[in-house]
């Protein structure tokens, strides 16, 4: 299967918005909150990232990256997430490559690092790694991750845009 990455454009919220509550319909850890995030995050400016894989016509695949503050203050971190692939197109490698081409972006704009709550299994094919330095409340220590970009790596606790407070 071809498929194209590129940048979100207008018009594809509706379908962006479809296909991420399509990707965590069934799954287990999914508040059903994934694409109000997304919303959120486009309506206060804060998607610095936001990418779709299009194949035949349609999106089926989408990225989110969106800044996070340490210890209350930005400090040039993101975090990835969320990250959706249409159910009948996952296991395809479409999610690898968003996640490749979203980070490839953040390092073009000098970001210092990201962050992500994800499957450590899945995520530690992209250089993330648990680090006790950096805290995310409620979550366990191995799904919460960070893919530092310089020798500069903060210490503290992570908030992510107030667009998650739905999670």
């Amino acid at each position: 299967m071809t498929y194209d990455i590129r940048p979100e454009r207008s018009g594809d919220a509706a379908e962006i918005l479809h296909l991420v509550t399509a990707a965590f319909a069934d799954a287990p850890h999914s508040g059903g909150t994934e694409a109000a995030i997304i919303d959120a995050l486009r309506a206060d400016d804060a998607l610095t990232v936001s990418l779709v894989a299009a194949a035949d016509g349609k999106i089926v695949g989408h990225a989110a990256i969106s800044p996070v503050t340490i210890d209350g203050r930005a400090v040039g971190w993101f975090g990835l997430g969320p990250v959706a692939v249409l159910p009948d197109r996952q296991r395809r490698g479409i999610g690898g490559a968003l996640v490749r081409t979203g980070l490839d972006r953040l390092r073009n704009q000098g970001a210092r690092g990201c962050v992500v709550l994800g499957g450590p299994g899945y995520y530690r094919r992209f250089g993330f790694a648990a680090d006790a330095q950096l805290r995310y409340p409620d979550a366990p220590a191995p799904y919460f991750m960070r893919l530092a970009f310089g020798p500069d790596i903060p210490a503290g606790r992570v908030a992510y845009h107030p667009g998650f407070a739905a999670r």
